[in-house]
């Protein structure tokens, strides 16, 4: 299921709104890095690769704007280590050695 991904600056999160339920990922925004907190999804949505959109978009956006990441959220740290395309955004204190 491919769903919309907004990025709710006020709120500091991205976000797919779907049936009345939304899903987010939650960041924080520092002049040159973006910190992953958090990655939700309502139980009646699990399932749908939402949080994979979610991580997407904000690696995506932190590329756009040139921005280093900070995956503090276990699923983005993740999603990261296993998509190697990515690695070159971490923060240079989360990169592997």
């Amino acid at each position: 299921m491919e769903a919309s991904v907004r990025n709710n600056q006020a709120e500091g999160r991205f976000e797919i709104e779907t049936g009345g339920a939304v899903a987010k990922l939650t960041y924080r925004r520092q002049p040159d890095s973006i910190t992953f907190l958090h990655t939700g999804v309502p139980p009646e949505l699990e399932g749908r690769g939402l949080a994979k959109q979610l991580a997407v978009a904000g690696l995506d956006y932190a590329r756009e704007n040139g921005l280093a990441v900070v995956p503090l959220c276990p699923f983005v740290a993740t999603y990261i280590k296993r998509h190697p395309e990515f690695a070159d955004l971490l923060h240079e204190a989360h990169r592997a050695e």
